[in-house]
């Protein structure tokens, strides 16, 4: 027997085991069930038992009608890895271009040192995600990183989550992780940087806000001020990623994290940060004047669409966290309070 063949074994079993199965029909890459529930009243928790046991394989589960009876559909799952890889590079092409105009005469092995940083901590921050998904069996794609001219070349990266989670617990392993993995490769890349010397262009330049992590680096390794070199400034952007993504809004991470820690009053505060948020890049902006307010009031309407939208419950949203996940999520909270600064860019020379 194949693994293939093994693997649609193990999933009509898992299948029979929640559902009376009256047929089986052959699809294009895959198998269609034609079932009737055990108990009517309770089929969507079957219907989510039956995505639950293909979540750590390589099918895809749906459930539904099919002229007028009731089905649940195993499609083999397609991965196009080769976009994960283009984009990569791209990516890395971006950041590279970007991080040469950081040096004198358009460095471009300054530049590339400048990628390799960057991608470090978003990689690193993605992966944390990652490797939590499949911890929990849920299925999830690798990064993708997208390029784009922003100061740093890129928009930062993304993976994809396909079907429910099974528990709070899973949604706080998922959601914490990245953030955690991602600041431990930023202090790393912070302190690198912060002990190279760095001959700055003869123009050009920004004038960063320093979060307290950064400060507090900073104060250990007693650097004394003035230009910092481009890979401590990948540092500071995941720091700033950091405290992005742990807004408690929506589907960020932070909005992960909250929602498994408090449930569907998580949805209260999701509404309020967006407008917590324009309000501040309005206050920014009128008294510095430096373009960053713009960015809080960017991100206020952006995370407004997103609290518009309920975070979707996990399967057991009953079950509350333990402690120490609870510990952590605060600890979590707090660091990203720690990356936080309200006047990211305070000047462009």
């Amino acid at each position: 027997m194949t693994d293939a063949t093994r693997e649609i074994e193990e999933i009509k079993k898992e299948i029979e085991r929640n559902f009376y199965v009256y047929d089986v029909r052959e699809i294009p890459g895959g198998l269609r069930f034609y079932v009737l529930p055990e108990d009517s009243g309770d089929i969507q928790s079957q219907i989510a038992l039956a995505r639950i046991a293909a979540m750590a394989r390589n099918y895809d589960v749906s459930a539904g009608w099919h002229l007028g009876e009731a089905v649940i559909e195993i499609k083999r799952r397609k991965e196009r890895i080769w976009i994960n890889i283009v984009l990569l590079i791209a990516t890395f092409i971006s950041t590279t271009l970007i991080g040469s105009t950081f040096y004198e005469n358009f460095d471009i092995a300054g530049g590339v040192v400048f990628s390799l940083s960057v991608l470090f901590v978003l990689g690193s921050h993605e992966m944390g995600h990652y490797f939590a998904a499949k911890r929990w069996g849920l299925k999830t794609s690798l990064p993708y990183f997208i390029p784009f001219p922003t100061i740093i070349g890129t928009l930062g990266a993304v993976i994809k989550h396909r079907g429910p989670i099974p528990n709070r617990r899973a949604l706080f392993d998922v959601g914490v992780s990245g953030p955690l993995v991602g600041i431990v490769a930023a202090i790393i890349v912070t302190f690198i940087g912060l002990n190279l010397k760095h001959t700055p262009p003869s123009a050009g330049g920004y004038e960063i806000g320093i979060p307290p992590l950064f400060y507090l680096i900073t104060m250990a390794t007693g650097f004394e001020g003035g230009y910092i070199h481009p890979v401590a400034f990948a540092g500071w952007v995941g720091m700033f990623i950091t405290a992005l993504n742990m807004l408690p809004v929506g589907q960020l991470d932070g909005g992960h994290v909250l929602r498994a820690m408090i449930g569907k009053k998580s949805e209260m505060v999701s509404k309020i940060v967006p407008i917590c948020l324009i309000i501040l890049g309005y206050v920014v902006e009128i008294n510095m004047g430096t373009g960053s307010g713009s960015i809080w009031v960017l991100w206020g309407l952006i995370t407004l669409f997103f609290s518009m939208h309920p975070h979707p419950s996990p399967i057991d949203d009953e079950t509350p966290l333990d402690r120490k996940r609870v510990v952590l999520g605060i600890v979590a909270f707090v660091i990203a309070a720690l990356c936080f600064t309200p006047a990211p860019i305070l000047a462009i020379r």
